[in-house]
């Protein structure tokens, strides 16, 4: 008992003195910043269409996004085609990230006030009544610049300024007919490191709609006057010409901290100091009434399994009333109860080995996103550690379902190392399946491609199942403690009613 509390009093000191002071967190470890020169491309990425709030703030009218080179749309691509920019993680893929590159071409410090992005495009009427019909959902662009999110910047009412993640397609008024965004402003902040090396730290897109915008040469276009919007003809074919403009902001904002805007993140500064002194306290106040009732609870379990061997005759001896018999009341008469297993002890065994599964995986996840491990720069870092972290985590699942399912008695041990990885696990891929039948009629980008279901099976059969035995052949190798016998008396009454 003494070694136990030096233990723990060391244990509390260490932490105290190793505590980091107040400082600024940096929570994009492992992302290494790239550094661009004058007069450099810096690329411009395009991903799907999705749905957004309109500026009233309700929800969008769709939750179907869409490919951004969608044949409808009639944007224009890269000399050389389009083509997937580098490998998208699991986790991006199954939350619908389709990056392409595009033939916008950002030059740093260089502005360009107006500049065509390729030839005159003709919508006819299949294509704009596709086209209205994506504007009224408020499908949004997603493009990327050196990773961040291009969106538009609005104040609220505190005179905080922060970004949204993308910008409308289109703007519509009720039940006018929308109008096209066709042209667009890129506003990029920069940030100086010295030797003529340049960060990228923000990114602003303005849209705006002009009908009279063209093509002068191959280099030149006319960009037009945005008081004249452009509006897709259902009945007829509409010549459309795309542009887009580009300006350089120098800023002060440092790369760690490009983030902030985004994540609306006001003050930065972590008071590690305050957390830690907090969670010692409450930690040694949980600590202290779990002893108590611990203490409390071993003292009483003891006495009532002395009871078991008397008899009701014996209850009026002086040996009962030692013990306290005549003490108990209300709860305590049928505190036994507890462990008496349920109807479906399987089940229940099984439900609690997953629950248990992602209990630990959540834990984990919240512990690494702390750390600034699953960077938002990470395009679906955080979707793969959670499938990564559940799979290996099955373990614990098989071992907490195998305890529980020991403990009540069960026999069909075979059933329960079986049923714990597959029936939970199997119920959210089938529904997941299912549900991504809609996505793949509707044609949209957000569907998981038929590849990557195969590659989740894979993960499942080859790492959360053997994981899952060897956790359930551990909990049915140990002894379990069988505790306190259900109440013989209730037992059987509950028999006879």
């Amino acid at each position: 008992m003494q070694s136990s509390q030096t233990s723990t009093f060391l244990g509390i000191l260490a932490l105290i003195f190793l505590a980091p002071i107040p400082g600024n967190a940096f929570y994009l470890p492992g992302v290494v910043p790239t550094s661009y020169q004058e007069n450099s491309i810096v690329p411009l990425h395009v991903n799907r269409l999705t749905p957004m709030e309109s500026d009233s703030g309700d929800l969008a009218h769709s939750a179907i996004s869409r490919g951004y080179y969608h044949p409808a749309f009639h944007f224009c691509e890269p000399e050389g085609g389009r083509k997937d920019v580098g490998p998208e993680s699991l986790g991006a893929v199954i939350f619908g990230d389709r990056i392409k590159t595009s033939p916008f071409e950002l030059r740093l410090k260089q502005n360009e006030t107006c500049k065509r992005l390729c030839n005159e495009v003709k919508f006819d009427t299949h294509s704009a009544t596709f086209v209205n019909r994506r504007i009224w959902e408020n499908l949004g662009h997603n493009w990327l610049v050196d990773g961040l999110p291009a969106g538009q910047h609005y104040r609220t009412s505190d005179g905080l300024d922060y970004y949204t993640r993308n910008f409308p397609l289109g703007e519509h008024v009720g039940e006018q007919q929308p109008t096209l965004y066709n042209h667009f402003d890129i506003i990029v902040d920069y940030h100086s490191m010295g030797k003529g090396d340049y960060r990228v730290v923000g990114v602003i897109v303005e849209p705006s709609s002009r009908a009279d915008s063209k093509n002068i040469n191959d280099n030149s276009a006319d960009c037009g006057d945005e008081r004249v919007p452009l509006k897709l003809n259902e009945k007829g074919e509409t010549t459309v010409t795309w542009t887009y403009g580009v300006y350089w902001r120098p800023s002060s904002v440092a790369w760690a901290t490009r983030w902030n805007p985004y994540l609306h993140v006001d003050n930065p500064k972590i008071h590690w100091l305050s957390l830690v002194y907090t969670t010692l306290v409450v930690s040694f106040l949980v600590g202290t009434v779990s002893a108590i009732l611990m203490r409390a609870l071993k003292r009483d379990f003891a006495r009532y399994n002395r009871l078991d061997s008397y008899n009701l005759d014996d209850f009026s001896t002086s040996a009962s009333a030692e013990d306290g018999v005549q003490e108990d009341s209300g709860w305590k008469l049928i505190h036994g109860d507890v462990f008496r297993p349920p109807k479906s002890p399987l089940l229940l065994s099984i439900f609690l080995g997953n629950g248990a599964q992602l209990f630990f995986m959540t834990g984990i996840t919240i512990v690494f996103a702390l750390l600034g491990f699953l960077s938002p720069s990470n395009r679906g870092s955080l979707g793969t550690a959670m499938i990564m972290l559940y799979t290996i985590l099955g373990c614990i699942g098989g071992y907490v379902s195998a305890r529980v399912y020991k403990t009540f008695g069960g026999e069909a041990w075979k059933r329960n190392i079986v049923l714990t990885p597959v029936l939970v696990p199997g119920i959210a891929f089938g529904t997941f399946f299912f549900l991504n039948l809609f996505l793949w009629a509707q044609a949209s980008s957000g569907a998981v491609p038929f590849t990557t279901m195969l590659v989740l099976v894979a993960i499942w059969f080859l790492i959360s199942l053997p994981s899952s035995f060897a956790g359930s052949w551990l909990g049915f190798k140990q002894a379990v403690s069988q505790g306190r016998r259900a109440s013989s008396i209730l037992e059987a009454a509950l028999t006879s009613a």
